[in-house]
């Protein structure tokens, strides 16, 4: 992520060659940028190997606040370089998708330690964002909250459920890709994500909270009147 807020800098720096310094504030504070969160942390980190580094270094009810403050310093950052809408999910049901299933269920069932991961992970990552809200004095972070209903075969991928491996030209493929909610054995289907973004943009404040996508862009246009 630090190299990711390296390139937003350069971004502005060559931007503003073009258009100007004042322009490019503008466009940056006009534009609309989406973070996901968290599950990378817990399934290529914490869980990844049996006793990993992170999980010697930290009990998972410690770790999950030192990565939510970590994050609290990034979001901050992306404030300071002039950006004013960022709509920031967390982690969906991680011990559920296909991959987790393949390797680690015996009968199906979801792994609890992901689970738990998930569930603890959330809330503290919407605290922070409304912490970090009241701070600043305005709605900058928008927390979306995943709740898809997760099926347990991916689309697309070899092995128990899908869930083996990458999705390749010699991989099992579905039928009908759009009764999927996974595409491959990590990653949502376009359906799915069809799903999530209409909650993104119409959905009540148990998907997304303060407000939804739509009255952040009626409020914006309003005042950009």
């Amino acid at each position: 992520m630090p190299q990711q807020l390296a390139y937003l800098e350069q971004y502005k720096q060559r931007v503003s060659e073009i258009i100007g310094q004042q322009e490019t504030e503008r466009l940056i504070s006009q534009s609309l940028t989406l973070m996901t969160l968290g599950g990378n942390d817990f399934v290529n980190n914490y869980y990844l190997v049996p006793f990993s580094a992170r999980s010697r270094q930290f009990a998972l009810s410690d770790y999950v606040p030192y990565i939510v403050s970590e994050y609290r310093k990034i979001l901050m950052r992306l404030y300071e370089l002039g950006l004013r809408r960022v709509l920031v999910t967390g982690t969906g049901p991680l011990g559920c998708v296909p991959a987790e299933l393949a390797q680690h269920s015996r009968n199906g069932e979801c792994s609890e330690q992901l689970q738990r991961a998930a569930g603890l992970f959330n809330p503290q990552l919407q605290n922070m964002l409304d912490s970090l809200n009241q701070e600043i004095g305005s709605h900058v972070f928008i927390g979306v909250n995943i709740r898809f209903v997760t099926a347990k075969v991916a689309c697309c991928g070899q092995g128990p459920y899908n869930g083996i491996g990458l999705c390749t030209p010699r991989s099992n493929l579905c039928p009908n890709r759009d009764i999927y909610a996974f595409w491959d054995p990590f990653h949502p289907s376009e359906k799915a994500n069809r799903i999530i973004v209409q909650q993104i943009m119409t959905g009540s404040t148990d998907y997304i909270s303060p407000m939804n996508l739509s009255t952040i862009m009626a409020l914006d246009a309003m005042e950009n009147v």
